[in-house]
């Protein structure tokens, strides 16, 4: 029987990645409140948020400082738009901390509500760029199969993913995919993480080749695959990506939307994993979720050129109602003042060896083929035969399944088909972390048993 909540959901709304269809007989998981890394639900139940809500909520629920200066910016000043030549103080500060703490040299921020937007502003600012340059037939972007960059026309076109693609006429034309650098998935029998990671930046190499290098602008990455799976990348990937890309002079854009502000144990995963990136896209945990912002950071090669054709044209005419809000700015100082303050990248850097031990222990589990992550993200594959890495039907949703029987055990994380997800809150104590991979291994025994009396495992 659904409640009233559930019933007016229903009737109401459309919900994003959801089978709307499915939806209206099962109904909605109505939460209603949330405190540290935990949320409630309607019914009063408790949830470990494993997902730290969409790979955001860093410093969890309820976090009375951001509160408070969200509160106090409101009575202060509680919109101004940055059109024009306008500014505020939550503005400049917030661009200031951007520059002193990012990965790679920055010259200037730019900003947005959402990560999708702030990659359809890097699109934007590829194609810009080069007309600018009188390069206008160098405009081609190439992204990567799995890879994730938001909904907007432009950055769904971006994204890897078949989901966003079928029938909403996508990928836009110069939208190009290279292969996925998933070595459990993809790497041929006996291929190193090495030899994998040439093998990808040959394919890649070929791929600008034959397209022609003079039409090849930009590549755009994600340190860790988020919605593709929480996929890390194999050993040495980064570095040959790197030397293909100043080979043809094509700029590197980063996504950071996932991977920025400490979730892999550095402020950045271009840090991490090294990276050469010209531009970022910032968001989600920029203001720990507590208020939608997003950055474009860009070098001083990149402003030049804008600073240049906007004296031309006479405007840089780029830009949305909400960029550089008061409120979203104030939080987003806040934030980041609690990272430096709380050493949120040195908790993380302590408390990972526990996140990885448990995440790679799920392996010895009949339905785990890989389980790998970095930091605080992480990501498990279920399969049907652990021996030839055979998976199962997607259409018997064995991944969804599992964080179905993840939630009746009081725990929330996400299936992107058969991987799952585990990105939880940056505050999250050692206990919890246990006690998450605690509640998902019951889990994921009770989806072994469901799936032997559906007959869905290998003779």
């Amino acid at each position: 029987m659904l409640s009233n909540l559930a019933v007016r959901d229903i009737e109401t709304l459309v919900h994003p990645y959801t089978n709307l269809a499915a939806h209206r007989e099962t109904g909605p998981l109505v939460l209603e409140s949330g405190k540290g890394v935990y949320v409630y639900d309607s019914n009063g139940k408790e949830y470990l948020e494993g997902m730290a809500g969409l790979w955001c909520t860093a410093l969890g629920y309820s976090n009375q400082e951001l509160i408070e200066t969200a509160y106090e910016q409101m009575k202060k000043l509680p919109f101004q738009h940055i059109f024009g030549g306008r500014s505020h103080d939550p503005a400049i500060e917030l661009a200031e901390k951007l520059k002193e703490i990012a990965p790679v040299p920055i010259s200037k921020v730019f900003y947005g509500a959402s990560g999708s937007d702030a990659n359809d502003t890097q699109i934007k600012i590829v194609w810009y760029m080069n007309n600018a340059l009188g390069r206008p037939q160098k405009k081609k972007i190439i992204s990567r199969l799995k890879g994730y960059h938001g909904v907007t026309v432009a950055s769904a076109s971006l994204t890897g993913l078949p989901n966003n693609h079928i029938d909403f006429d996508l990928p836009l034309p110069g939208i190009l995919h290279t292969s996925c650098p998933h070595h459990y998935r993809f790497a041929e029998p006996g291929e190193s993480e090495q030899d994998f990671s040439s093998r990808m930046a040959a394919e890649l190499e070929e791929m600008i080749l034959r397209e022609g290098p003079d039409t090849v602008a930009a590549f755009i990455a994600e340190p860790v695959m988020g919605a593709g799976g929480a996929i890390t990348p194999p050993a040495g990937y980064f570095e040959k990506i790197n030397a293909v890309l100043a080979k043809y002079d094509i700029l590197f854009i980063a996504d950071e939307v996932i991977t920025g502000f400490g979730r892999t144990g550095n402020m950045f995963g271009t840090t991490t994993y090294g990276l050469a990136a010209d531009t970022l896209s910032c968001a989600k945990q920029i203001t720990s979720a507590y208020f939608p912002l997003s950055a474009v950071m860009m070098n001083e090669r990149v402003y030049e050129v804008l600073v240049d054709q906007s004296r031309k044209i006479g405007t840089f005419g780029h830009g949305n109602t909400y960029a550089g809000h008061p409120v979203g700015c104030a939080v987003a100082v806040k934030t980041l003042e609690i990272y430096q303050r709380e050493r949120i990248v040195e908790h993380v850097r302590s408390v990972s060896p526990t996140f990885l031990r448990r995440l790679t222990k799920l392996e010895e589990h009949p339905l785990v083929g890989e389980a790998r992550g970095v930091g605080m993200i992480g990501g498990v594959e279920l399969v049907r035969d652990k021996a030839t890495k055979a998976s199962f039907e997607i259409k018997k949703g064995v991944g969804p399944k599992s964080v179905l029987f993840a939630q009746q055990e009081g725990l929330i994380l996400r299936a992107m088909g058969d991987r799952v997800a585990f990105c939880p809150p940056l505050i999250m104590k050692e206990a919890e972390i246990e006690e998450m991979f605690d509640r998902y291994e019951r889990a994921l025994d009770k989806t072994l048993a469901w799936a032997k009396a559906e007959g869905l495992l290998a003779a």
